[in-house]
């Protein structure tokens, strides 16, 4: 058996499962998990074991719209269950493209995708604050036409546009980490899709579903820890962090202490919804191992950040 270059846990962003420019079909998201599974299978074989986790934003967001928009004819699916939905047909597509690229490489090894649930705490003030974009961008105009027709809480979204926003609780306990630690030698497992399917535990002990999207990349977060990974790698649009963003004087960040990262996120560099939970779930990793390190950076770029080339590396000291 080849030996491990360490255990990695990748998070992929929304850009990794769909272009920006393109139409939002599930063909053309195929297109895009199949170049972003050529990276993805060129870090297996370079000897990392890996676990992938994915966003949902844009998928979930319209699988509901769908739903709104086709009621007179079908029920409306809860939010739970439209995360649900999300996660089985993006895990779907990655072990599809994922399995097809190791093949091309000579490398048997299985790729499953695992519907997962996370456990979420219901009084968790993020339910009373909605801060996680989901589903399409609006200008302010159709926006505040959401708003007043639908009851939706909309947000502009990094000079983007606006986008609806949904309560983002911070997970708790993956419900199947067990199974994920059990696959963990044979299998690449997709898991934590979106997050995790939000759901709240009863005194009963039952797991009842809510309408929220869990952070991915604390979700990935919590993964990490749980498996014991050397390295947390949150794959974005961007190469590297940055402080001063879209700004003449915008400086990108090689390297960021744990003091550093929390100094600069005090000073409200990083955008809420975007940049902002990446370095706060890095953070977070390093601040509970110490020894190890996470690395924002962009999939194009991966290898060579795992290669310390370039990528933002956040270390404990």
């Amino acid at each position: 058996m080849e030996k491990s270059l360490g255990k990695l846990v990748i998070a992929l962003g929304g850009n990794a499962l769909q272009s920006g420019n393109g139409p939002a079909t599930a063909e053309a998201q195929l297109e895009v998990v199949k170049k972003t599974c050529e990276h993805i299978a060129e870090i297996s074989c370079r000897g990392y074991e890996i676990a992938i986790v994915h966003g949902n934003g844009p998928q979930v967001g319209r699988i509901l719209q769908a739903y709104e928009t086709a009621k007179e004819v079908t029920p409306v699916m809860p939010f739970d269950v439209c995360g649900a939905m999300s996660q089985g047909y993006i895990g779907y597509h990655i072990q599809q493209c994922l399995k097809y690229a190791l093949n091309l490489r000579n490398k048997n090894i299985p790729v499953v995708a695992l519907a997962t649930q996370m456990i979420v705490d219901g009084a968790d003030p993020a339910f009373q604050n909605p801060t996680k974009p989901i589903g399409q961008f609006y200008n302010e105009q159709e926006a505040k036409k959401q708003e007043q027709e639908k009851g939706y809480v909309m947000k502009e979204d990094a000079g983007r546009g606006f986008r609806r926003v949904v309560a983002s609780p911070l997970p708790k306990r993956i419900v199947e980490i067990d199974a994920v630690k059990k696959l963990w030698d044979s299998t690449i497992v997709i898991t934590c899709g979106g997050g995790g399917v939000p759901v709240v535990e009863k005194d009963t002990g039952i797991l009842e579903g809510v309408a929220a999207v869990i952070d991915k990349d604390f979700a990935a977060e919590l993964l990490a820890e749980q498996v014991e990974a050397d390295c947390l790698m949150i794959l974005t649009e961007v190469e590297k962090v940055a402080i001063n963003f879209n700004k003449p004087n915008q400086e990108n960040l090689s390297h960021m202490t744990l003091e550093e990262a929390s100094r600069l996120v005090e000073e409200g560099q990083f955008a809420p919804g975007s940049m902002l939970p990446k370095v706060q779930a890095a953070m977070k990793f390093v601040r509970a191992n110490p020894s190890k390190k996470a690395i924002i950076t962009s999939l194009d770029k991966s290898l060579e950040a795992l290669e310390g080339k370039t990528g933002t590396v956040l270390t404990f000291a």
